[in-house]
């Protein structure tokens, strides 16, 4: 499975991707979380904000950083 955050490299960016990092660590995903500042991915997925977290290419969370039990909700369920 491919986990990438995609952002413009600000610390809210920065903050999702070590955050998402922590969440797959606990959720026993043996997967390595990609970080990428490549804005126009986000763009090319019709995407205006940022930060962007992908799953194997589609994007299940744009522009917020939720907390981490929210997040691995929103990974978990995305795993299905």
């Amino acid at each position: 499975m491919k986990i990438e955050v995609i952002g413009s490299g600000c610390k809210k960016c920065k903050a999702l991707f070590e955050l998402t990092k922590e969440a797959v660590f606990e959720l026993d995903i043996n997967d390595t979380v990609l970080y990428s500042n490549d804005i126009t991915k986000i763009t090319s997925m019709g995407l205006m904000s940022s930060p962007v977290l992908t799953l194997n290419d589609n994007p299940i969370l744009v522009g917020m950083l939720p907390d981490k039990e929210r997040l691995k909700e929103i990974i978990t369920k995305n795993l299905k």
